[in-house]
């Protein structure tokens, strides 16, 4: 038999997050078995990652940080992963390992993977050679192959940054289903049989190390959503399986990603150094200071209001910890990528819960964030 995990994407992220878990799971018999992992795109430090994998099936993961004030420096090679396929050239090989061997499916497509392409039509059903463009596309041609051949139920655990992944993907792939016209019970197969698992990833991941590996913070986080009948690729003491994955969600949105998305605004705003990180604008005492009083006073009474201010406290100890990593170059231009979108989701949602909740705050800070045009 095969692996019993398939990965969809090869990102330095999945690298020292998921794989790096699984690996070390496997040292003491607590994972699944090892992971196959899946380039789904064209890019070439894709490819470059599938060759090295092919090459040696390991590499370095280089955590350094800050833990509970003392300083971590360590060097893991991680093991999990021991074939790497091609999507694009390997679609055969990706059809029999998903049909015949797959348990659990991982995914991290990156901001584009849950876009759907035009190209991709019903004719994908019936057609063994030609590769889907999309991702969701893909799933859906790989999961009616193995509906086809009476496969077992999977767990499908997406690792994309999108609130309620999981239920986000169903809907996708079975929504394309019905455009297809595919028969009710493929769809009911996708929908009701296999699981689809909403989860959150949480792990800061600033640089690769090339050809493949990466280096990552030592704070990491998989919040899983429990859903019954579902298989996990491992257990690790990063894992979390919850009934509650929105009060994660919320601590990280609103408190880690918040933070960053500050920063990242004054960068602009404030026309401050192109190369400047998250550590060199904690180390400025009056960002800082205006930084400490957006949680203080603009986000923490919200999650007072909430019941959650004492959970929000000891989550924001760990994110000051990390924004001061000395380690990790996580560049505010980095950070800045995509960033009307990300003030939107990060802190217009803040504004309008102190509304919904007559809390009286005036959030000068975050209400300038949005009022400001956006440059990147």
């Amino acid at each position: 038999m095969g692996n019993p995990i398939i990965q969809f994407g090869t990102s330095r992220f999945l690298q020292a997050h998921a794989d790096l878990f699984i690996s070390e799971a496997l040292k003491t018999g607590r994972a699944l078995g090892h992971v196959t992992v899946v380039q789904t795109t064209s890019n070439p430090e894709s490819r470059a990652r599938i060759e090295a994998l092919r090459a040696a099936q390991r590499y370095p993961v280089r955590v350094r940080g800050l833990q509970r004030e003392t300083v971590v420096d360590t060097t893991i090679e991680c093991d999990a992963v021991d074939e790497a396929l091609d999507a694009n050239s390997d679609w055969a090989t990706v059809r029999e390992r998903f049909v015949r061997d797959a348990r659990v499916v991982i995914s991290n497509t990156g901001d584009s993977g849950y876009r759907c392409d035009d190209e991709d039509t019903a004719e994908l059903l019936h057609d063994e050679t030609r590769v889907p463009r999309g991702f969701a596309a893909k799933l859906a041609v790989l999961l009616h192959a193995r509906f086809a051949a009476s496969g077992a139920p999977l767990t499908l655990l997406p690792c994309e940054l999108v609130s309620q992944n999981g239920d986000t993907l169903r809907a996708l792939v079975a929504g394309l289903a019905r455009q297809w016209h595919a028969d009710a019970a493929f769809v009911r197969y996708i929908e009701e049989t296999c699981v689809w698992v909403n989860s959150l990833v949480d792990r800061i991941v600033s640089e690769p190390i090339r050809p493949v590996g990466a280096i990552a913070e030592p704070y990491a986080l998989w919040a899983i959503e429990r859903r019954a009948g579902m298989v996990l690729p491992c257990e690790h003491d990063a894992m979390i399986v919850t009934d509650e994955l929105h009060r994660y969600e919320s601590l990280k949105l609103f408190l880690l990603n918040l933070g960053h998305t500050y920063l990242a605004e004054r960068w602009q705003t404030d026309g401050r150094p192109a190369d400047e990180n998250t550590l060199h604008a904690m180390r400025d005492a009056a960002l800082r200071a205006d930084l400490e009083s957006v949680w203080r006073d603009e986000v923490l009474p919200v999650f007072d209001a909430q019941g959650q201010g004492e959970a929000a406290r000891r989550y924001l100890e760990d994110v000051r910890e990390r924004f001061l990593n000395p380690f990790l170059d996580h560049r505010l231009a980095d950070i800045a990528r995509n960033h009307g979108e990300k003030k939107e989701r990060r802190l217009r949602p803040v504004v309008a819960m102190a509304a919904e909740l007559s809390l009286g705050l005036a959030q000068p800070r975050l209400n300038e964030a949005l009022r400001t045009a956006t440059a990147v």
